[in-house]
């Protein structure tokens, strides 16, 4: 069975920074590229991050670029992502999603494995 356990999130000012953490378990992490999506309050689900299988390559969405930054232990079956000079428009649930593919594709979707979430809020 498919399990993802995010945490990390919490209340930060502008400015702040994060860092969320996906545990894995379930399927051969180091096989599959990995994402995070987001979803802001009364908004459908944001792109933000992925990651090739192998670490060897990153995207993100523009509206973090240069903010976030994407990372993977294989050893630890694990997906970070280092969220630095957050801003409101950041406030959001956060999800890891398993891709289908090694190498990240954009527009193939993710497989359909959710865990909770974790809440990202940032507010003054």
């Amino acid at each position: 069975e498919v399990q993802l356990v995010e945490s990390g999130g919490g209340l930060v000012q502008p400015g702040g920074s994060l860092r969320l953490s996906c545990v894995a378990s379930g399927f051969t992490f180091s096989y599959y590229a990995m994402t995070w999506v987001r979803r802001a309050p009364g908004k459908g689900l944001e792109f933000v991050s992925a990651i090739n299988s192998g670490a060897s390559n990153t995207y993100y969405a523009d509206s973090v670029k240069g903010r976030f930054t994407i990372s993977r232990d294989n050893t630890k079956n694990t997906l970070y992502l280092q969220l630095d000079s957050l801003k409101t428009d950041d406030t959001a649930m956060y999800y890891c999603r398993k891709h289908p593919y090694m190498n990240w594709v954009r527009g193939v979707p993710d497989n359909n494995y959710w865990g909770q979430g974790t809440q990202v809020t940032v507010s003054s």
